[in-house]
């Protein structure tokens, strides 16, 4: 277990409270989320070829990362409400594993990092295709959602080892 004198969110009673960032400055932050989502030959066939009866996945999933991404304060515990000045997320076609790969760019000028609405925009996109694709196949699977890079903020920049694109590439 972590030594006590060194966590941010635990109150004295040993309780949990909201990290206080008011003494951070702000600073431009930026953040890039993947994930992919496993959907099985008809339906990865039914996707690109936009004949899903539900209507358009990829538009829709699109429209939904980004709520979810402007949302994210309001789903996770503790989260600071950051101040959203940008969410792309986008798809690409993943033939040998008949998957879509999702990807979140967030950006903010801010006391607060924006990797949880990154990763919660990729989420909500990964869900809302699986949503339109279930009556097509349940054998959907939705995995490796993880941060791929950052920058900005007190802890500077980071880059994951396995990925080769940073944020200002992205």
């Amino acid at each position: 277990m972590a030594d006590p004198s060194t966590l941010t969110h635990p109150d004295p009673e040993g309780g949990v409270r909201m990290m206080d960032a008011f003494q951070k400055s702000d600073s431009a932050r930026t953040a890039v989320a993947a994930g992919r989502v496993h959907l099985g030959e008809e339906a990865f066939r039914r996707v690109r070829e936009h004949d899903i009866e539900k209507g358009d996945v990829l538009t829709t999933a699109q429209i939904a990362g980004i709520m979810g991404a402007k949302q994210t304060d309001k789903l996770i515990p503790l989260c600071h409400d950051a101040t959203i000045n940008g969410v792309e997320v986008d798809f690409t076609f993943n033939e040998d594993e008949q998957a879509i790969d999702v990807r979140a760019f967030t950006k903010s000028f801010g006391v607060t990092g924006v990797e949880m609405e990154a990763l919660t925009a990729v989420s909500v996109a990964s869900l809302t295709i699986y949503d339109m694709c279930k009556s097509v196949t349940k054998d959907i699977r939705i995995g490796d959602v993880h941060l791929r890079a950052k920058t900005g903020g007190q802890s500077g920049n980071w880059k994951s080892k396995s990925e080769d694109t940073s944020p200002a590439e992205s």
